[in-house]
């Protein structure tokens, strides 16, 4: 039955529940404290708005609503949460079922003085879940009253009322024998013969079974002191200045007129609270200094364990250090071998492009020179000016560095080890150092703290009274579904940005300091959220050079006869994206390409030639699909000026698949894909591509229907499409799907 008894007790006073209630979280509350906790909010700063707005959520947000003054209706003075804390920066405490309360603030001024409050909404926040709920107009008579857990608490004490233990054993308390009626204390045999002996004073206490005197305790009513000066009147106010209790008939005589009083109830409460928690305070110092004495007793045999095992721990950190050496020597051959054989293929590809072109060029000469040589005038010119042409665009395609080596034969690669020998020569112990203190934990600065698309940028300082050296910082993010933290940044630097993450997913983040001396605590976690859905444009600062960007970086082409390649400026990892591009114009027939890319793939190759992009490149009849220059899957059906080239990437699938207006093409067209891949284009200046309509699911299965694509929610659900065509606001967009309830039709 004790193990039950902390689901009896009411996270907020700490005691049995009293009256409790039902919160939509299935969390308990009493309903006085309910009533306590609940906060005004303006309808623009509820919980919901700032939520959907997805600005950063962290443990901060929380201390407008959860800080809580300490006070009780108990005799003893204790308690957990009661009205507002005056100072945001107060660190939070643990209440006696481990959740978090604050320190007590000051009393709030009376009504009489206070503005009267603007119009608010009524706010509460569950003390366990930490879910913001907001009231309607019935207020707390809205929750549903818990009467199961009444009676159950009520059959508690019941059962427990026989097993009251003694309140002055130190150790081990032993069950109560008697309780003292006067001095409102349960003592065992052993106890009250040492301490409330039946003589004196103490003789003409009334002792009680521990079970009665429980429910004296609780029923028997107050003894009511009368006034010394008045013998017929009852001490009903305390006067602050004289700190005695007054009566209503001392005031009306004018002696205490001009003085400060109170209620004497009030008052009453409120030293025994100052008494018993200047009394805790004190028990906790000694507590500590044995605690300290114990330890110092314990200190000689453990610096005779500890040098044994620092000798130990030293041998085995040098010998990790050369294993670790090892380990980076063999790291840097294997980088040196890879950079050996991407200079050979760099080298290797640029020579069978050069040959391709170099033999169609000689083919078109020597026939140019037999042309030259027929007779026929009418002949000639009827195939000169295309001749004139051909041998013009040739030539300007051995233009622009096409004879310029793209690799040099040099390895610029140089150790840099002075910086590990010098750390090697400073080798030494830091306990023989004279040391600054550990870094306080940083603060995050809320204010800077933000996320756009997948990335999150956040900003940290110092506490402001903090005189220690800070070395630099660590930060610290969880995989956005909860499991361990991973270092992100180590540096001098207070802000960083994080890109890369995953889409409408939510990422704690914290920080910690260091010096020379040791790692500080951790700072308070910071919940980020990032963006459900992504906006993003073509690439200018990872693009070929001959890329021409227009429209805000919507529509692209190229003042280049080769392929060029551009990649989007967001990156997917996980989730189900899919998106569109018009063919604004297209001349001669070319070959552009669409499909995916790493942010490492060539930019002066059609995609898809390397092993870095997967890619549909397509003409005016049919389309192949092309990996590390490998073509496969060739389709009927071409590209004109208007077509819509539609990209499906699913990464849940690890599949890529493509469609021409609307139109699957072909079948899927790559499968086991796995990391980061950016939405990518290559294209000639006979192309101009601009980015167009999405279409896009929040859940479920994808179904792909013939003649339109159609995404689909699995059992029931709606169909979903991007609308609106508007160069001046038009983006990619792109959505993550996670589960959700399916919508009806």
């Amino acid at each position: 039955m004790e193990e039950m008894e902390e689901e009896l007790k009411c996270p907020v006073c700490g005691s049995f529940y009293r009256e409790p209630i039902i919160l939509p979280c299935s969390h308990n509350l009493c309903q006085a404290c309910a009533r306590n906790i609940l906060v005004q909010t303006p309808e623009s700063e509820s919980p919901q708005s700032r939520r959907a707005s997805g600005s950063a959520v962290s443990d901060y947000d929380y201390l407008d609503l959860d800080k809580m003054s300490l006070y009780s209706e108990a005799d003893s003075g204790y308690g957990s949460y009661g009205g507002f804390a005056s100072a945001p920066t107060t660190p939070c405490q643990k209440s006696p079922n481990g959740v978090r309360v604050f320190p007590p603030a000051a009393p709030p001024p009376p009504a009489a003085l206070a503005p009267p409050p603007p119009p608010r909404n009524a706010c509460l926040t569950c003390p366990q879940c930490h879910r913001s709920l907001v009231l309607d107009e019935r207020g707390l008579r809205g929750f549903p009253r818990n009467r199961l857990l009444e009676g159950v608490i009520d059959r508690y004490q019941q059962g427990r009322a026989a097993a009251l233990r003694c309140q002055l054993c130190e150790k081990a308390p032993k069950e109560a024998a008697v309780m003292c009626e006067q001095c409102d204390v349960f003592y065992c045999d052993p106890c009250r013969l040492r301490c409330h002996p039946p003589r004196g004073p103490l003789a003409k206490h009334r002792l009680v079974p521990p079970a009665q005197g429980r429910v004296s305790r609780r029923l028997s009513p107050r003894k009511i002191s009368t006034c010394t000066d008045h013998e017929l009147e009852n001490h009903s106010m305390y006067c602050v200045q004289c700190k005695s209790p007054v009566c209503y008939q001392c005031l009306e005589e004018g002696k205490h007129s001009s003085h400060e009083v109170k209620a004497l109830g009030a008052m009453w409460k409120l030293h025994k609270s100052q008494l018993s928690q200047a009394l805790n305070g004190l028990s906790d110092r000694a507590k500590e200094a044995k605690e300290f004495l114990v330890q110092l007793r314990n200190m000689v045999q453990q610096i005779q364990e500890n040098s044994v095992e620092f000798e130990a721990c030293l041998v085995a950190q040098c010998d990790a250090l050369i294993d670790a050496l090892n380990r980076r020597k063999a790291q840097l051959l294997a980088r040196v071998n890879k950079e050996h054989e991407h200079k050979l293929k760099v080298v290797r590809d640029q020579i069978s492009h050069c040959t391709v072109k170099l033999r169609q060029t000689t083919g078109l000469m020597e026939y140019c020179l037999e042309v030259i040589k027929e007779n026929d005038p009418s002949g000639f010119l009827q195939i000169s000016d295309a001749l004139i042409r051909r041998v013009h665009l040739t030539e300007d395609q051995w233009g622009k560095g096409t004879l310029t080596p793209r690799m040099t034969t040099d390895f610029d690669l140089n150790l840099d080890n002075a910086p590990l020998l010098q750390s090697i020569h400073q080798l030494d112990f830091v306990q023989m150092k004279v040391s600054s203190p550990v870094p306080a934990p940083p603060i995050l600065q809320l204010e800077e703290c933000c996320t756009h698309n997948n990335s999150a940028t956040l900003s940290w300082k110092q506490p402001p009274l903090s005189t220690v050296q800070v070395e630099g910082y660590i930060l610290e993010l969880d995989d956005g579904n909860g499991g361990q933290f991973r270092e992100v940044y180590v540096g001098k630097e207070t802000m960083c940005t994080v890109d890369g993450l995953h889409f409408n997913s939510t990422y704690s983040a914290r920080v910690k300091a260091f010096n020379k001396t040791g790692v500080s605590p951790y700072s308070k976690t910071l919940v980020l959220q990032t963006s459900e859905v992504a906006w993003f444009s073509f690439d200018p600062s990872s693009a070929h050079a001959d890329i021409i960007f227009s429209n805000d970086n919507l529509t692209v082409t190229c003042n280049s006869y080769d392929d060029r390649v551009v990649l989007g400026k967001t990156g997917f990892s996980k989730g189900l994206h899919y998106w569109e591009l018009s063919i604004d114009r297209y001349d001669n027939h070319p070959d552009p390409a669409f499909g995916v890319a790493r942010i490492d793939v060539l930019k002066d190759a059609m995609l898809g030639k390397d092993d870095k992009a997967w890619a549909m490149y397509v003409d005016n009849n049919r389309s192949w699909f092309m990996h590390n220059n490998s073509h496969t899957n060739r389709t009927e059906g071409g590209i004109t000026k208007g077509a819509t080239v539609g990209v499906l990437l699913d990464l849940t699938r690890r599949t890529l698949t493509f469609s021409i207006n609307e139109d699957q093409q072909g079948p899927v067209a790559f499968e086991n894909l796995e990391g980061l891949f950016f939405p990518a284009v290559s294209l000639n200046r006979n192309v101009q591509v601009w980015a167009l309509t999405v279409h896009w699911s929040t859940t479920g299965s994808l179904v792909l229907l013939s003649p339109q694509w159609a995404l689909v929610l699995s059992s029931m659900g709606t169909l979903w499409s991007g609308e609106g065509s508007s160069a001046a606001g038009m983006a990619w967009k792109e959505l993550n799907l996670h589960p959700k309830p399916p919508v009806s039709p």
